[in-house]
């Protein structure tokens, strides 16, 4: 072993014999360890929320959506067929949408009506669980009310006080003209399924009825609003929508699930630079209380340095040691926080659980946030920056007490010795 390193190492200790480290040294490397573990663990839940949320807009709604500029889109079969011949999409579906009001015994919630191919667009959506129903039975099978069938969100249901198979009117806000005015268009529906999406919003405001009887509802004769689109990787939503763009060429336009919810997930994305760089200030707190250590150090050990000077020690030499010492409580201090980090994070649903199971609390109320469990997800990537920007700032921490230490005038520290 060089003997920068050994007196490096040694340096890190106490003058005690019965003390394994000295104090400052614990708590430069309690610092690092507590910023490393923090981050990791708060980047790991964000991750987790980011990806849960993906995954309920993706889940109810399309990746890509196609529609025409012109409005309404005549013979959606033609296009399905041609969107097969583009590579990246697994299936497609039509789609009719618009507005209405649900009303039933006196009251009245404003709802979004969308209706679906009861063939095809299982292969595209999801509607999440199905509490009550089947949502085959929106193409007749199984509703004996003799109405068209509508499946709603479970919020919905809560709000109208519908249960399965009650009657539902669902009035659309343009209206039809007769001798007497205008007047709202109303038809009766059966609630033939209620489903749970583990998303409010769309709980509380979506319907869903077959495509037939939607155009006959809203009297769109052969028309459809647009073609829903699954793909095979969801991040290639945006070139695919441009390839479906060039194939199919003027009136036609995509846009991927991406560009439909940037707002959100750039709003996520803010959120976790700002939490890094909040949380990064712990680390930089921890880098400062190893300059302090070290300088201290160098201060208690000026007589040890004098003498290695003496002795033939050079000015890079006695650096080196208190870069080493600098650095090894910067790696310590990284690798524990970096281990107990990934296990909490890893171990988070089950940590939550046990905290509600002792404490008597939920920390995630389902009516708020639509979560059984503080969802966490590690992303690599994270990891190894976090990793990185410790080291770095552990080294550069070490610097200026080293350099300190180096310039040390043997003579000056020896004089009244």
């Amino acid at each position: 072993m060089a003997y920068e390193f050994f007196i490096g190492l040694r340096y890190l200790r106490a003058k005690r014999k019965q003390a394994f480290i000295s104090v400052n040294t614990f708590i430069s490397v309690a610092g690092v360890f507590l910023g490393v573990a923090a981050l990791i663990i708060v980047l790991s839940v964000m991750n987790g929320f980011e990806i849960e949320l993906r995954d309920k807009i993706l889940g109810i709604n399309s990746h890509i959506v196609l529609m025409e500029y012109s409005g309404g889109m005549e013979n959606p079969e033609r296009v399905m067929e041609e969107l097969k011949t583009i590579d990246g999409i697994v299936a497609s579906t039509p789609f009719i949408y618009g507005q209405a009001m649900m009303k039933n015994e006196g009251r009245a919630v404003g709802a979004i009506l969308r209706g679906m191919s009861t063939e095809t667009s299982a292969d595209v959506i999801n509607l999440g669980k199905i509490i009550e129903g089947d949502i085959g039975y929106l193409s007749g099978r199984g509703n004996d009310a003799g109405l068209p069938g509508v499946v709603i969100g479970k919020e919905l249901a809560q709000n109208l006080g519908l249960v399965l198979f009650d009657t539902v009117e669902i009035v659309l806000p343009m209206g039809i003209s007769t001798p007497m005015g205008v007047v709202p268009k109303i038809k009766k529906f059966s609630v033939v399924g209620i489903f749970e999406s583990g998303s409010y919003e769309y709980d509380s405001s979506l319907a869903f009825v077959s495509l037939e009887d939607c155009k006959q509802f809203l009297d769109m004769h052969d028309e459809v609003t647009g073609i829903e689109i699954k793909v095979t990787d969801i991040f290639s939503a945006n070139k695919i929508a441009k390839a479906i763009e060039e194939k199919l060429g003027y009136p036609y336009w995509a846009r991927s699930w991406m560009v439909m919810n940037k707002n959100l997930f750039s709003a996520l994305k803010l959120e976790r630079r700002v939490m890094f760089i909040i949380l990064s200030l712990v680390v930089l707190v921890a880098a400062f209380n190893i300059i302090t250590t070290l300088i201290m150090t160098v201060m208690e050990k000026a007589k040890d340095i004098a003498i290695l000077k003496s002795m033939g020690a050079t000015g890079r030499g006695i650096m080196k040691i208190f870069m080493i010492e600098g650095i090894v409580i910067g790696a310590i201090g990284t690798v524990l926080g970096c281990i107990t980090g990934i296990t909490v994070a890893l171990n988070l649903a089950w940590l939550s659980r046990s905290i509600e199971d002792l404490f008597h609390f939920k920390i995630l109320p389902k009516g708020v946030y639509y979560l059984n469990d503080i969802p966490s997800q590690i992303n690599c990537q994270d990891v190894i920056v976090i990793v990185i920007a410790a080291l770095l700032l552990s080294f550069l921490a070490a610097i200026y007490p080293s350099w300190r230490a180096s310039k040390l005038d043997p003579a000056e520290a020896l004089r009244y010795e």
